[in-house]
């Protein structure tokens, strides 16, 4: 008997010591969602290179909150630096009503430092670096009457930004942050909200990028919805070539424009168009290889796990994580519904030589949007082929949301 209560007191003992013990309920549904996200990540392929980092980062802060924990600073005394084998003389001092302490710190946890990318809004610029590195702007360039798409689409953010601001739960920052969730796209959510309201990045980060890899299953049904089978089967003519001095002049070009109009822009907009020189300039080969391959790659893991980090159990699971994520979702929707429409009026507007699907690929899903475009389309009439047309309004939806998350900072920062 006494064998047995020693046994249970080990594995009492061992219980406390374990982090089992640590866990609240919140840790273990947010451990079972991030399985979720993973199972989409891997299975189904939605966005792994960014949702499998998040959910695995998501995972590892609800089992070990530690790892994203903030550096302490600790006065002590000189007997308590001396009793943890300390060397005081290693130290700085601070002298209280007359006692000398010394600063100890102890150090944040791993993750704590990585996010300081995140926080002080270095990775998403350098994310849109490495973007315009592989960014073709030759079927926006073919036809500019795509930018009117592009920006249609961004509509979905002002329009969801002015109804979370009237609903009174969100302050304006945060429903400008919630907002941009409709871009659809997630280094902007992220640069917008560790301005806006960093509180709130978690959420908002997951929501983001989750609707992103959920483009496949979102859209359809509202491109299906808003327009009829005949405008769906419109086969559009091949677009013109595009000469090297466009391509060129074209990213030198938008970076003067909206610099100057919108500065709260610059960073985003600046490091994509410097990506896309790098690209078709031609002399830079090893620095356009390396932004879009390795520092790309680096960046993503980076921003991936520090991210899915930032939502631990308490934090996530809340009401207003609730709101965001029901925000987000209607952004994202009335977003792709703004970009059919006005797809529907050039529909018109040019006596249906326009396929209004293109319009859906006004969000900055880039290129899974454009790709559903072609999808839809080609369901209708197989000798369809819109994925270039679609290219159009997808890139310039890239820029549009970078101009969108410039105007929300100016206004509300």
């Amino acid at each position: 008997m006494d064998i047995l209560v020693q046994l249970w007191d080990i594995v009492c003992h061992l219980f406390q010591e374990s982090g089992l013990s640590k866990l609240s309920w919140e840790n273990y549904v947010m451990v079972g969602i991030s399985f979720v996200l993973m199972y989409l990540a891997i299975k189904k392929q939605f966005e792994p290179l960014l949702l499998l980092p998040i959910a695995f980062g998501m995972c590892l802060v609800n089992l070990f909150p530690g790892i994203m924990g903030m550096p302490v600073t600790n006065l002590e005394t000189y007997e308590q630096i001396v009793a943890q084998n300390l060397d005081p003389a290693s130290y700085s001092t601070v002298v209280v009503n007359g006692t000398t302490y010394y600063e100890h710190i102890t150090y944040g946890g791993l993750f704590y430092y990585l996010y300081q990318g995140v926080k002080l809004g270095i990775y998403p610029p350098l994310i849109f670096l490495g973007i315009g590195c592989m960014t073709d702007f030759g079927p926006l360039i073919a036809n500019p009457k795509s930018f009117i798409l592009g920006a249609a689409a961004q509509i979905g953010i002002f329009l969801t930004f002015i109804i979370a601001t009237a609903l009174g739960i969100f302050t304006p920052a945060e429903a400008g942050s919630i907002a941009i969730i409709g871009g659809a796209d997630g280094p902007t959510a992220i640069y917008v909200t560790t301005q806006l309201a960093p509180q709130l990045l978690g959420p908002i980060a997951v929501a983001a990028y989750s609707y992103m890899a959920l483009v496949p299953i979102i859209q359809p049904p509202i491109m299906r919805l808003l327009t009829t089978k005949k405008e769906r089967s419109v086969v559009m003519g091949q677009l013109r070539p595009v000469s090297k001095l466009e391509r060129i002049l074209f990213p030198i070009i938008v970076v003067v424009i909206v610099a100057t109009l919108l500065p709260d822009a610059a960073p985003l907009v600046g490091m994509l168009m410097l990506g896309n020189l790098f690209k078709e300039s031609g002399v830079v080969e090893r620095i356009n290889k390396t932004a879009q391959n390795e520092l790309m790659n680096i960046i993503t893991i980076f921003l991936g796990v520090t991210v899915g980090a930032t939502a631990s159990g308490k934090v996530f699971l809340t009401i207003q994580t609730g709101g965001i994520i029901a925000l987000g979702l209607f952004a994202f929707c009335l977003a792709t519904a703004c970009g059919v429409m006005f797809g529907k009026i050039m529909y018109k507007a040019t006596g249906g030589k326009v396929n209004p699907l293109i319009g859906s690929a006004g969000v900055s899903a880039v290129p899974m949007a454009a790709r559903i475009s072609q999808k839809v389309g080609q369901e209708e009439n197989p000798g369809n082929f819109l994925l270039m047309h679609a290219m159009g309004p997808n890139v310039a939806g890239v820029i549009g949301s970078a101009v969108a998350a410039g105007v929300l900072l100016s206004v509300l920062k």
